[in-house]
């Protein structure tokens, strides 16, 4: 059966079950404009099914953008002529891009997706989404054509990456190819309707200059950064939600020197650095029998016996948390990692907790004891009221006193009237004015740090890009 015939057919059955004339336009309506309200997305919808139904794998063989145009247009004059339907001509770029990018891409997400500064998408419902640009919730005015196309573009991206999603596994992270994070939600879990978050990163990584610019971090606190990962001090970058936390330490990857072996494990592969010798590994959920689950924790162990100078493990959530610890101390040092928390101390409480969940029965003095042996840094970052992002400490772990691990900040956030919580906050991350115990750590790797970056400084910076930082190769400052 012919594409036009198809498409006449449905209309017939449809025009039948409901007693009404087999036209998506009234009569009266069809010299004019066809974007009248509810019939643009029924054409899409019903050209995008009789397409793939005509034509098949000759629609999917097509593999470029310009190909799968050709295609829909060649097809288009005789399914809207037999359908009756009269589209201005103003109006057919627009019908054949959107039905290339539902066929190819993933539908009305594609013209958010080439916005460069949206930073995350967030889909309530095929009709509901709203967008961040600039750290700022904004409802958007696209969304998809019913229910069932927002799942199919959900079941689209998921599968790009060999993850599922179904009523039985109805949750699931996945990526895009540009490397964006993807959350997505399927009833019964989500209540109303599908649900799709995606987080995006910049096509060019931030680099410290680019944080130091944004007033995210000092050129100081950069500087002491820096030097900390060449001198392969272990750290953690603490944060909530939304933070940052996955920025800085890709941030903080690239200080690596780019002739150490470098181990990445993640839920979903979101960390990319610009060493030659980087290995990627990401967990695996369990299949549609429940089998075959590979979790953070197991992929940490293997990288234990990959030979690696760093481990970078995304986040520890769970008992990979006792892994990180144990790889830290012993050989492993400079590995990086994040922890969801609001302060430094309530990082190396959860921390404490994660262990525990490793199923062994450690006493809490003999957690702590690894923690402060494994740990020589944490740095929190922290999302304020104006959507910014700011590193506000800089903290070292200097040991025990009795059961608690003692914690000294070395750069602190200074807040203006107001607070984080204020839309107008300013204020400046500056040095406390203690010199940190780990610099003798940094002196044995032959890295030297000036001491005037840990003096305290009452103005703040002019601002622009930092042009002394530490070389990232030899430890030496360059101009």
């Amino acid at each position: 059966m012919a594409l036009s015939d198809r498409l006449e057919k449905i209309e017939t059955e449809k025009a039948r079950a409901s007693g009404v004339k087999a036209s998506l336009v009234p009569e009266k309506q069809r010299k004019g404009s066809a974007n009248v309200a509810g019939t643009w997305g029924q054409m899409k919808r019903q050209v995008r099914d009789a397409l793939m139904e005509e034509l098949g794998t000759k629609l999917y063989a097509k593999t470029k953008a310009d190909e799968l145009k050709l295609v829909v247009s060649e097809n288009l004059e005789a399914a809207l002529k037999r359908a009756g339907i009269v589209l201005a001509a103003s109006q057919r770029p627009k019908f054949v891009a959107e039905l290339t990018a539902d066929l190819l891409g993933y539908g009305p997400l594609e013209e958010l997706l080439a916005q460069g500064d949206i930073t995350e998408i967030m889909c309530n419902g095929y009709n509901d989404i709203y967008i961040e640009k600039s750290g700022k919730l904004i409802h958007s005015d696209v969304s998809f054509t019913d229910e069932a196309h927002l799942r199919q573009v959900i079941e689209k991206i998921v599968a790009t990456v060999g993850r599922r999603i179904d009523e039985s596994s109805p949750m699931v992270d996945a990526r895009l190819l540009d490397g964006s994070r993807v959350n997505a939600m399927l009833p019964p879990v989500a209540v109303d309707s599908p649900v799709l978050t995606i987080r995006r990163f910049p096509a060019k990584p931030f680099t410290i200059a680019d944080l130091v610019r944004l007033g995210a971090v000092t050129e100081e606190a950069g500087n002491f950064l820096q030097a900390a990962v060449l001198g392969k001090l272990n750290m953690v970058v603490s944060g909530g939600t939304g933070t940052g936390k996955t920025t800085l330490l890709n941030i903080l990857g690239d200080f690596v020197p780019p002739d150490e072996r470098i181990i990445t494990i993640e839920d979903a592969a979101e960390i990319r650095l610009s060493q030659p010798h980087v290995v990627r590994m990401e967990a695996r959920p369990a299949n549609i029998e429940g089998a075959g689950h590979i979790g953070i924790r197991e992929l940490v162990r293997n990288a234990l016996r990959m030979r690696p100078d760093r481990i970078i493990v995304g986040e520890v959530r769970g008992g990979e948390a006792l892994d990180m610890l144990q790889a830290m101390n012993t050989g492993h040092e400079g590995s990086l990692t994040t922890i969801h928390s609001n302060s430094p101390r309530d990082a190396l409480t959860r921390l404490d907790t994660m262990v525990m969940m490793a199923g062994y029965d450690l006493p809490v003095r003999a957690i702590r004891q690894q923690v402060a042996a494994a740990l020589d840094v944490v740095i929190q970052i922290q999302r304020f009221g104006d959507g910014s992002r700011r590193i506000t400490h800089i903290s070292e772990i200097q040991g025990m006193e009795g059961d608690i691990i003692t914690l000294q900040d070395i750069f602190r956030y200074s807040f203006a009237e107001g607070g984080s919580a204020s839309a107008t906050s300013s204020g400046l991350l500056k040095p406390t004015g203690l010199r940190p115990k780990i610099i003798e750590k940094l002196q044995d790797k032959g890295i030297e740090v000036p001491a005037r970056l840990f003096r305290p400084r009452i103005e703040p910076p002019s601002g622009g890009t930092s042009s002394r930082l530490v070389n990232a190769t030899n430890g030496k400052r360059s101009r």
